[in-house]
């Protein structure tokens, strides 16, 4: 893989987060409606990225059979299983990096910090779902860290449009994420 894109001293990322079938999947344990409309925006996104030397990061669900998170949510994302692997429209190609989260960010008992670091990068572009859940939490934690952060609006989706609304307000307001 060639060095992430450099522009100014800036090296971007590209997230792609919980674009799961048990997310995506009509009928799936926790289906966000509006997934399924933006897949092909992340795909054009994976599209520029590559061609862009971008690195691509998949983070992706993986509970434990009797995880505690399936007190508040639907079993979804149990590791193994056929709903806690990617949409076939967006899976990994060699090279991409897949990093598997126990709860809603993409920072939270992970590896990201580290390999973002190792790959020298400063901005990172999020797209997947939710918009107001793990999108949010990993907008916060990717502030708070000190990378800027880039939010295509139409590759995110929340469970409902309101909840959408309300997390890209947060983004803007308090992390100063750009919304493209």
């Amino acid at each position: 893989m060639k060095n992430p894109k450099t522009l100014n001293n800036e090296k971007h990322a590209l997230i792609v987060c919980d674009m799961l079938n048990d997310f995506v999947l009509k009928g799936a344990p926790l289906e966000v409606a509006r997934a399924q409309a933006i897949i092909g925006n992340i795909k054009r996104e994976i599209i520029k990225s590559r061609k862009k030397h971008i690195p691509i990061i998949y983070c992706c669900d993986g509970h434990r059979p009797a995880d505690p998170e399936f007190s508040l949510w639907p079993r979804h994302a149990v590791k193994g299983t056929v709903g806690a692997q990617v949409i076939d429209e967006l899976k990994p190609h060699k090279g991409d990096y897949l990093i598997t989260k126990p709860s809603y960010s993409c920072f939270y008992k992970t590896a990201l910090d580290k390999l973002l670091k190792q790959l020298g990068i400063t901005h990172v572009i999020l797209t997947g779902v939710a918009t107001n859940i793990c999108i949010l939490y990993t907008v916060a934690e990717a502030s708070m860290r000190g990378y800027k952060v880039i939010v295509p609006e139409n590759c995110v989706a929340a469970l409902s449009q309101g909840d959408h609304r309300f997390a890209l307000q947060q983004m803007k307001r308090v992390f100063q994420v750009e919304i493209v």
